[in-house]
């Protein structure tokens, strides 16, 4: 789920907001496409619970974000509630995205996901609005997996190794997010903490030419940090987690 950050203020790769990242350097191995997982034909091929320990998926955890935009406060809520949706037969957990600038909602989501029972995350779409002033005025970058073509992508690999690159999503000219893991020993200081052997993916979209997304992620804290390595994007760090 690739968002291209507003522009900021502040370099990439800055401390700013006590945000910031580092990693030895490790050319990460060519992989076939034997490496990436088949999406499981069958719902039974899929568990009720989301223990990927990269993204620490309980039910009812909510991670807050936060980054500096030239426009203020950017401040990113997610919740992991106790919902199901039924897509292509399986139950997938509903997380529920909302986003605020200077206190007013901007963005509100809902994502879904599953797990499959090699411990790989699957996202099977979202029902995404745009708001402004209280309303709603776009719906932009919704879709749903079977619906119009469109079709699941992993999120989260039950085993990252460098230099595997997958799809995340595919809806044709709505989403078609791709994700690659850089290297798994990238240390990472946030507002939440400071942490080594950290992974590191990298996103890019084909509707969003030249811009990509850095992610950082521990086991057994979920996603640590959001930057973009180009043209002085937002960072976006962890700053509380809730249950």
């Amino acid at each position: 789920m690739f968002r291209v950050a507003r522009p900021a203020v502040l370099a990439v790769l800055t401390c700013a907001l006590g945000a910031c990242s580092s990693e030895q350097s490790v050319a990460p191995a060519p992989r076939s496409a034997k490496d990436v997982p088949d999406f499981p034909n069958d719902p039974s091929g899929f568990v009720a619970q989301i223990d990927n320990p990269y993204l620490h998926f309980a039910q009812g955890r909510v991670f807050i974000y936060q980054s500096q935009t030239p426009d203020g406060v950017e401040t990113d809520s997610v919740q992991v509630t106790s919902l199901t949706k039924t897509i292509l037969g399986i139950a997938a957990t509903v997380v529920h995205d909302k986003v605020y600038l200077n206190g007013s909602l901007t963005e509100d989501t809902f994502d879904w996901y599953a797990q499959d029972t090699l411990g790989n995350v699957w996202y099977l779409g979202e029902d995404s609005k745009q708001i402004q002033n209280g309303v709603v005025v776009g719906t932009e970058g919704s879709w749903e997996a079977g619906v119009d073509t469109a079709r699941a992508g992993i999120i989260m690999l039950a085993r990252p190794k460098n230099g595997i690159q997958y799809q995340q999503e595919f809806a044709a000219g709505v989403a078609e997010d791709n994700a690659k893991v850089l290297n798994l020993t990238s240390n990472v200081v946030v507002a939440y903490g400071s942490f080594t052997g950290c992974l590191k993916t990298e996103e890019w979209s084909p509707l969003e030419p030249g811009a990509r997304e850095q992610k950082f992620y521990k086991a057994g804290v979920g996603l640590l940090l959001t930057v973009q390595p180009k043209g002085g994007g937002v960072q976006e760090e962890l700053t509380t987690i809730v249950n």
